[in-house]
């Protein structure tokens, strides 16, 4: 599995998590798969 990939699905993990603050941390990690994969790693 690719890095990206794995950390968008840690990010949306994160996501929906129900404790306070891990929906915008979730958001931004998300964001940094996202931004790895479009990166190339």
């Amino acid at each position: 599995m690719r890095i990206s990939t794995l950390v968008i699905l840690a990010g949306a993990l994160l996501f929906v998590l129900p404790v306070p603050g891990t929906f915008i941390g979730g958001g931004v990690v998300v964001a940094a798969g996202v931004a790895l994969r479009l990166l190339g790693e």
